[in-house]
């Protein structure tokens, strides 16, 4: 078989977010689409998560934010429950309300922290836990997890900008900086 480099460029590129998949802020039509690989637990998600909520304020209405569940778990042992109870939360409507409490409480994880979570956001927490328990969202949990590890990521956080792996430092000013560079678009 001959080696066409189109392939593989296309291969290497990220299906970007999808309105019916995906958790998103802001439009899939917008013309820059951010795209996250992440871990709740990942002490440095927690550092890029402010820098993502200063990017989509600065943005606006110009940058579509997917959020995508890459839990690594073999380091942090929490990381696969708060993702499904994001996903939990997401099924009772909430799921970015579980977001930012899950990344503001990295410290607290655990289930009991969880169903606390979900109890403080008006969801009803024993459902909650329930599915966290018995793996209900872990299929999606591992879809995302399986889309990561097909375009490359192996470690949190990763970003994607318009479904290319953005490799720079997740600073305010160079992710913003990547964003908005003419190429970006």
């Amino acid at each position: 078989m001959k080696y066409d480099p189109t392939n593989a460029v296309s291969k290497s590129k990220l299906l970007l977010p999808r309105a019916k998949h995906d958790h998103i802020q802001g439009s899939v039509d917008a013309p820059i689409a951010l795209v996250e690989y992440g871990d709740y637990e990942c002490p440095y998600c927690g550092q890029a998560y402010p820098i993502v909520k200063a990017i989509q304020e600065q943005l606006g209405d110009r940058l579509c934010f997917a959020f995508r569940n890459f839990p690594l778990a073999n380091s942090h042992p929490h990381a696969e429950h708060a993702a499904e109870a994001a996903e939990a939360a997401g099924a009772q409507g909430k799921f970015w309300e579980m977001h930012d409490v899950l990344y503001e409480n990295q410290v607290a994880l655990d289930d009991e922290s969880l169903a606390q979570y979900a109890e403080a956001l008006g969801l009803d927490a024993r459902r909650l836990i329930g599915e966290v328990l018995r793996g209900a969202h872990m299929a999606r949990v591992r879809e995302d997890f399986q889309s990561g590890a097909r375009g490359g990521v192996n470690g949190t956080p990763s970003f994607f900008i318009n479904g290319v792996r953005h490799d720079g430092a997740p600073s305010f000013d160079a992710l913003l900086a990547a964003l908005v560079q003419p190429n970006a678009r």
